[in-house]
Formats: structure tokens, C-alpha cells, sequence
């Protein structure tokens, strides 16, 4: 799947997630979407000689959603054509580099080389700076960091991007939640067109500059020579030739001596005014070898991992939300293996069980409940039977009661014992109905309830296994988000 189907997918999958009281798309808006995706995409691999898939009936699927939605919300239909500012900045940013290089001023006198010129020095210095920090950035303190909240990240993924007036509050919400979604799952592909924007821009940014000295070249008689007030001509002669010898060792230029760095002090002697050309091409070369050779090939890695990522976007379709439209294809029923702790599962809860199988699942989903896990039991020791990784799963989660509370010790153990196992991840069900049926009518409940939700939250979070509260007796009552916090225990 390309970037650009992938997006589409994304922003209805947002879509529809936010409309859970299918107030912008009904059911049967839903449902033909998905049977014209079907025949779609099933003729198309009837066509092209391939057999059906998920990539293609998913962008089929998106494709009919946006454009119903076009059709109903003008406002919704200009925004989807409309083309952001991202291409003009990722062509015209090197553009500008180059601009810079050219025009920058006091990159030499009009009549002037100078040896230790400081702006070419600085344009070799910082580009070997930043080689530098590109070997050991990764072992940096603060380039371990994961920046999935940066503000330019984000921007950059999408642009700077104003949601009409006029879209219905639910389709605004979508839009808003589909901009934060996808700026963290384009965030590999953000940073790489960006690394290549910069490594081009460097490159064309030094060529600049070496275009400036020869266009000035032509037009002017450069005077070469140095001033210092520090370095004498030994130590200005040693810098030289550490900083020309690669461009030495490999192109045929005219070397230079210590005679020659001492004559070719300002002011000493008339000689001064002599052998210009020779060192803007020590310069140039220079330039080409240390900045706009090792740049471009960065570019070319970055660019060649950004065409890798736009042609197959490494979308997870092994969510609930799209496992449950796969089924429209054909394939076996998804499984929901649920696994009580310290709880006591009846007749009405397993019912509401199945329910929430189907919703995250589709109709003919089933369900797997588990023994409980007694309360204390040592998870090791209580689930040795049990197949964590089992590849009929679905989706696995821990099944809690908000009538408890969280404990490390227990609790948290048993959640951070199938974190380490579980190679697909492990989700958390936290069902309120005791909860709320003990303390709903009584004065304060709702703010007990509240905190009581809040400190499930955290605590799930910290064990890095996130919460899905539920209500086993009303499955109706909270919308899942078709799965979104259950996705993390069907992730590979």
C-alpha cells in the first residue's frame, strides 16, 4: 500500500472511529462501501491475473467512504483536493540553499581570496561537525529521545492545515484525531524527507559558494594571501595542508609551500597579488570532496528510503478495526481470548463478552474465556498452560473489575509478565459494572468513579499495556473506538 492510500485508509479509519452513533455514515453506508470494495477490488485481480488483496479492498473501501463523504459535505470534499505547501518546501528549500551559497555575502572580496577565509571554513567545519554527530548520534543521550510529539514532525507530515467551518462536529473531531494519528505513523517517512531536504540543501548550499568564487573570478583579479593575528605562517601552512590534502591526493593541483604561505602574507610583499586561481580551485575541490560529495550521497540514502516507504507504507493491518473489514473477504472468524484476573465471569458478563467480540471482530467473531487467574497467584506458575502467543488470538486481553484495586505486586505483575511474553502485545478489558452498580447511586459516585478510572489508566499505562474501560452488562454504553486500545494485542 502506497503513502496516499494509506492516508486514505487512516483518515477513515478515523472517521469512523469518531462516528461510533453513525451519524455521518450510517450502517449501510458502511456496508455497501465494503461490498462495491469487494467487487472492486476481486475484479481487478480477475483482471490482472492476482488474487484479492487487503491492500487493495482497503483502499477501494476508503476510497468510496471519501468520496460519499465529498459528495455530502463540500467543505470536507475542497480540503481533501486541496494541495498543501509540502512539495513547494521540500523543492524550494535546496533551491534556497543554493541562492544562499550564491549570494551570501562576504564569502570573499570582490578581489580578494583569502586563505583562512572564515565563511569556507566554517561550511567545511560544520558539515564535518555534523558527519560526526550522524556516527554517534544514536548513542547521545538526547538521541535516544523519541521526539513522536514534536510539533515539526507533525508539521511537516501534513503541513499547516485549517478544518473548514462548515464540516458537522463529528467529521471535525475525525479530521483532528486523523492529523495527530498520522503524523506519529508518517514520522519515519517525515524525517527521512527531511534529512534528504537537508543533505541537499548543504550540498547545493557549498556548490553556491563555490559558484560565487568562480563567477567573481571571471569578472575580477583576486589577490590571494591571509592575516592573522595568532597563527603565524608554520601553523597556517600546516592547517592548509591538512585541510587541502584529500583534494590534492586526488585531483591534479598545484601544491604550495611554506615559502609560498610566508610570501603570501598581506602586506609583506607585492607577490601577494599572484596565483588566485590556484587556490579558489584548492577551495572548490575542497568543498567537493568534504561537503557536496558526502552530502548528495546522504541525500540519495534518505531519498531511496523514501521511496521504499511511499511505495509500501508500513501500515499494521493487523488491528482489530481492520481485521474486522477484512472479513469481508473471506477467511476464518477472529477469535477475542479474554483471561480474567480475580474475577467471576457469569452468564450476563459472558454475554457481554461476546458482543464486544462481535463489535471488534465482526459478527461471526468468537470467543475464548479463559480460567480466571486467581487473585495472588504467581503468573508464572498460573499460566504455564497457558499458549500466550497462540496464533488462533486475535486479540488477548486481561480481563480486570474497577472494583479493585490496582496492585503492583499482583496486578501489575501478571500485566508485566505477558508484556515480556506476548510477542503480539496484550491488551486490558477493565469492566465497571460492579463498580458502578456498588457506589453509581451513592453521593460522590460519579467522582469516585472518575478517579478510581483515572488511577486504572495510569497504572495500565506504566505497565505499558493500555486500558480499555467496558461495561459487560451494557456492552453499548462506552464506544471502543473499534478497537483502539485492544489494537496493541494485535500488533506484531
Amino acid at each position: 500500500m502506497n503513502e496516499q492510500a494509506a492516508r486514505d485508509v487512516v483518515l477513515v479509519r478515523a472517521i469512523e472511529t469518531a462516528d461510533h452513533a453513525r451519524e455521518i455514515l450510517s450502517e449501510d453506508d458502511r456496508r455497501h462501501a465494503s461490498r462495491s470494495a469487494t467487487e472492486l477490488a476481486q475484479w481487478q485481480a480477475s483482471h490482472a491475473g492476482l488474487p484479492v488483496t487487503a491492500d487493495t479492498f482497503l483502499q477501494q473501501r476508503a476510497g468510496q467512504i471519501l468520496q460519499r463523504l465529498s459528495e455530502r459535505h463540500a467543505a470536507f470534499g475542497a480540503m481533501l483536493r486541496r494541495s498543501g505547501a509540502l512539495k513547494l518546501f521540500w523543492t524550494g528549500l535546496p533551491v534556497v540553499a543554493l541562492l544562499a551559497g550564491i549570494f551570501m555575502d562576504r564569502i570573499t572580496d570582490a578581489h580578494r581570496v583569502d586563505l583562512l577565509s572564515p565563511p569556507l571554513l566554517l561550511i567545511i567545519g560544520w558539515n564535518l561537525a555534523v558527519y560526526a554527530s550522524l556516527l554517534v548520534w544514536r548513542w547521545l543521550p538526547f538521541g535516544k529521545l523519541k521526539n513522536s510529539e514534536s510539533t515539526l514532525v507533525r508539521l511537516l507530515s501534513m503541513g499547516r492545515t485549517r478544518l473548514p467551518r462548515k464540516l458537522p462536529p463529528v467529521l471535525a473531531n475525525a479530521l483532528l484525531a486523523f492529523l495527530a494519528e498520522w503524523g506519529q505513523l508518517s514520522r519515519r517517512l517525515t524525517l527521512d524527507r527531511l534529512a534528504r531536504t537537508l543533505h541537499l540543501g548543504s550540498a547545493l548550499f557549498a556548490i553556491g559558494a563555490v559558484l560565487s568564487l568562480y563567477a567573481r573570478g571571471y569578472v575580477a583579479q583576486y589577490s590571494a594571501g591571509w592575516e592573522s593575528t595568532f597563527l603565524d605562517a608554520g601553523q597556517v601552512h600546516a592547517l592548509l595542508s591538512a585541510l587541502f590534502m584529500p583534494a590534492m591526493a586526488i585531483f591534479p593541483l598545484q601544491g604550495f609551500s611554506l615559502a609560498d604561505i610566508e610570501a603570501l602574507h598581506f602586506g609583506q610583499t607585492p607577490s601577494s597579488s599572484l596565483g588566485g586561481a590556484r587556490w579558489v580551485h584548492l577551495y572548490a575541490a575542497t568543498l567537493f570532496l568534504l561537503v557536496v560529495l558526502p552530502r548528495v550521497l546522504l541525500a540519495g540514502a534518505a531519498q531511496w528510503r523514501v521511496n521504499k516507504e511511499t511505495r509500501n507504507f508500513p501500515l499494521n493491518l493487523e488491528q482489530p478495526y481492520f481485521r474486522k473489514l477484512l472479513k469481508a473477504l473471506g477467511g476464518a472468524p477472529g477469535m477475542l481470548r479474554v483471561l480474567p484476573y480475580s474475577f467471576a465471569v457469569d452468564e450476563a458478563r459472558d454475554k457481554g463478552l461476546s458482543q464486544l467480540a462481535v463489535r471488534l471482530l465482526g459478527e461471526h467473531a468468537r470467543l475464548m474465556l479463559r480460567p480466571s487467574v486467581a487473585y495472588g497467584d504467581e503468573p508464572h506458575d498460573a499460566l504455564r498452560e497457558f499458549k500466550l502467543n497462540d496464533s488462533e488470538a486475535t486479540v488477548t486481553a486481561v480481563l480486570f473489575s474497577l472494583a479493585a484495586t490496582p496492585e503492583k505486586e499482583n496486578h501489575g505483575a501478571l500485566l508485566d509478565h505477558l508484556v515480556r511474553a506476548s510477542a503480539r502485545g496484550i491488551a486490558v478489558l477493565i469492566d465497571e459494572s460492579g463498580y458502578l452498580e456498588r457506589v453509581g447511586t451513592q453521593a460522590g459516585g460519579k467522582e469516585r468513579m472518575a478517579e478510581r478510572i483515572d488511577l486504572w489508566r495510569q497504572f495500565c499505562r506504566f505497565h505499558q499495556a493500555p486500558a480499555t474501560f467496558v461495561n459487560l452488562l451494557h456492552p453499548d454504553a462506552h464506544t471502543l473506538d473499534d478497537g483502539a486500545g485492544l489494537a496493541l494485542s494485535a500488533t506484531t
